[in-house]
């Protein structure tokens, strides 16, 4: 049995439908490739003696740090550069005297614990698992985050990864006691 005059004009009804459902495919199929440029690009980040630190989080942040030319022992000053969450490339003057762990970013925590030497869990570092999730320009509370991971880590009976945190979070309550 044909049904027709339902369908696309000149086409039985389940041709139309068809049609339709191939064109959303393609439509849905283009959309994902075009995607693909949004795509935030990794910074192809190469590691030498002067770097501090190089390497990304899960945002799609990419970057390394590595001492300014006018860096001193009084004002130590760390350059960052690499490529944001967006896949945008940046470059940033982090003057370490100025980092507050009580309102900081990533890149600033990244900075203080390379320039303080702070030794990191599994050689990947001495910062909370939060601080995977976070933007170049995210601020949040890392004394806060330090105190809810050792949590965590208690509640999971963790004993050695609190443990852990609570000798990171200390060397940063050191550094900013030292101000």
């Amino acid at each position: 049995m044909n049904v027709n005059g339902i369908g696309t004009a000149g086409y039985q009804a389940w041709q139309g439908t068809r049609k339709a459902q191939q064109n959303a495919v393609k439509r849905c199929f283009a959309e994902q490739v075009n995607n693909v440029a949004d795509t935030p690009k990794v910074y192809n980040i190469f590691t030498d003696e002067d770097m501090l630190w190089t390497g990304g989080n899960g945002t799609g942040l990419s970057y390394y740090l590595k001492y300014a030319e006018d860096s001193t022992e009084d004002d130590p000053t760390i350059i960052a550069k690499g490529v944001d969450e967006n896949g945008n490339e940046f470059e940033k003057t982090i003057h370490i005297n100025e980092i507050n762990p009580k309102s900081a970013t990533v890149v600033e925590m990244r900075a203080l614990e390379a320039h303080m030497g702070v030794k990191k869990l599994g050689g990947f570092t001495s910062l909370p698992m939060e601080a995977g999730a976070m933007g170049l320009n995210d601020r949040t509370d890392f004394m806060d985050m330090f105190q809810k991971q050792i949590g965590d880590m208690k509640l999971l009976l963790q004993k050695k990864t609190a443990a852990y945190y609570q000798y990171s979070m200390q060397a940063y309550w050191d550094f900013m006691n030292k101000k």
